[in-house]
């Protein structure tokens, strides 16, 4: 044995890894119990060797980590670390509950590396057995980790709740007890833990508990709380788009959120969907409305164009001066969504003057504006107008058709419907409804077949209506109305191109009796 043990330190490379393989293949726990003293000194290549036999290098790693000797506990806990010993933690949360153990630190530390690893392997792709296995060995950890939660007023060492809330599912009985018992003595360390720890387990713990119907109230307050740029922006993808409806409950539980109760300091940070979860926050949650208007107030002027669309919308739900006053200046945001999201809710609002904002709107070289408008004058429509037309003095007809034609982008279509129908009622209304609202250009060719109808008024209407036409097929068909056989139709052909000779919009015309 002696000579085995002197080989391991042979300048010799291939003596080195002969002799430490015969000790390793050896059952000899006194053996065994050599190599980690020696653990400091190894290159990596024996550390391939021990790793393929560390099975039977357990106990001799347990005895290490356990031992008052410094460098050899030391070697026990990098072994620990380096080969995965999961089977150590047991002896890990033993050294740093005692508290004699001058070393308790150092086990500590090295069972929440151990946890980080585990956790790691649990969060990589899934590899059939392997994965398995490592569910295994975490459902016996997190069962070792809980029995030491349970100790915490004994050793009140920070690590064992820190890998233990890594580790740990959130419908653990034990992790439920601790945050429904204030008085616990693991319990403020506990939430201090989730408030601020970065490891990816605890911040999953944390988030996974809004999808929880009965989430202890201790667990939302930390993940308020939070102001840490990596968990916030885990946040608010858990949120998302749309919250769902369990996420939605919990969030109303929340009453303040510390980044944005402290001026959304964070805004920069975020990409255009996390402003956008932003939002829905803010509106989701608990907090005070005038809190809640100022977060979305700041959205608006600062944002990027996602959170300022969703800061829009979001500004309909408050009322008031300031709201409305918020909303104008939003008409002329540089996003036209942000625009559209504005005009739906402006006409609800009642401010004096906005209608004929929105009228200008209506010529946004932007379809999403042009469609909102519309949208928000619905009592523009043709078909209203043409129902209440028939009751409507000449003034307004001239100056709601106006509006009409301008907003109900159906108008003209609607018109030439009417014009082609069979009842001479409605061709005539169509006719007088054009001339009212000044669309005869647009319906020039209906208006011209028009003069060829077997109603002699319908053809006065059709040739009083091409007086408002300047194009030269509207010159000719009044020209030829001269021939008509009703008086009435020349009369009004006559005065037709009589009108537009007086306004220049035809030139070298004979107007013939």
């Amino acid at each position: 044995m002696r000579t085995l043990l002197a080989g391991i330190e042979s300048p010799h490379a291939a003596v080195r890894e002969a002799c430490l393989a015969a000790i390793l293949s050896r059952r000899s726990p006194a053996a065994h119990c050599e190599v980690p003293r020696r653990l400091h000194g190894l290159d990596e290549r024996a550390k391939r060797l021990i790793r393929k036999h560390r099975g039977r290098m357990t106990q001799a790693f347990r005895d290490a980590v356990l031992d008052s000797d410094p460098q050899l506990c030391s070697n026990g806990c990098r072994a620990a670390v380096w080969f995965r010993e999961y089977d150590l933690i047991p002896a890990l949360i033993t050294a740093l509950e005692d508290q004699s153990n001058l070393h308790a630190e150092l086990a500590g530390k090295t069972l929440l590396e151990l946890a980080e690893r585990l956790y790691a392997e649990l969060a990589a792709p899934r590899d059939g057995a392997r994965h398995r296995d490592s569910q295994t060995i975490r459902h016996r950890v997190v069962g070792d980790l809980e029995r030491s939660a349970a100790r915490f007023g004994r050793h009140r060492r920070r690590q064992v709740i820190e890998a233990y809330l890594l580790l740990v599912s959130r419908d653990n009985a034990t992790l439920r007890r601790l945050l429904l018992d204030p008085h616990h003595t693991a319990f403020v360390v506990l939430v201090d833990v989730l408030s601020h720890s970065a490891s990816g387990g605890v911040m999953r713990l944390l988030l996974s508990f809004l999808d929880d119907a009965h989430a202890p109230m201790a667990m939302l307050n930390a993940a308020a709380e939070r102001a840490d740029l990596k968990f916030v922006r885990h946040f608010l993808r858990k949120i998302g788009r749309e919250p769902s409806a369990m996420v939605r409950q919990n969030l109303k539980r929340i009453r303040a959120v510390s980044w944005i109760r402290d001026g959304l300091k964070l805004l920069d940070e975020l990409d255009e969907l996390e402003q956008h979860a932003a939002v829905r926050l803010v509106m989701t949650s608990g907090m005070p409305r005038q809190k809640a208007f100022s977060a979305v107030e700041k959205i608006l002027a600062e944002g990027k164009p996602a959170g300022r669309r969703a800061a829009a919308e979001a500004l309909a739900e408050f009322d008031g001066a300031e709201a409305n006053l918020l909303a104008l200046s939003c008409l002329e945001d540089s996003d036209p969504h942000v625009q559209a999201n504005i005009i739906r809710q402006i006409r609800r609002r009642s401010i004096p003057g906005v209608l004929p904002r929105l009228v200008e709107m209506v010529d946004s070289p932007h379809a999403a504006v042009r469609r909102a408008v519309r949208d928000s004058l619905t009592e523009f429509s043709f078909s209203r107008f043409l129902a209440a037309f028939d009751m409507l003095d000449d003034e307004v007809r001239s100056t709601t058709g106006a509006l009409v034609k301008k907003i109900d982008s159906e108008t003209i279509p609607l018109l030439q419907v009417e014009m082609e129908s069979q009842a001479r009622t409605r061709r005539l209304r169509a006719l007088t409804i054009t001339r009212a609202m000044g669309a005869a250009a647009q319906l020039e060719g209906p208006i011209i077949r028009l003069l060829g109808d077997e109603d002699h008024m319908v053809r006065v209407e059709a040739a009083l209506a091409l007086g408002d036409c300047d194009s030269p097929a509207s010159l000719d068909a009044l020209r030829e109305a001269w021939d008509d056989r009703s008086a009435s139709v020349r009369e009004a052909a006559n005065a037709s191109l009589g009108r537009r000779t007086q306004t220049g919009g035809w030139q070298e015309v004979v107007i013939e009796t």
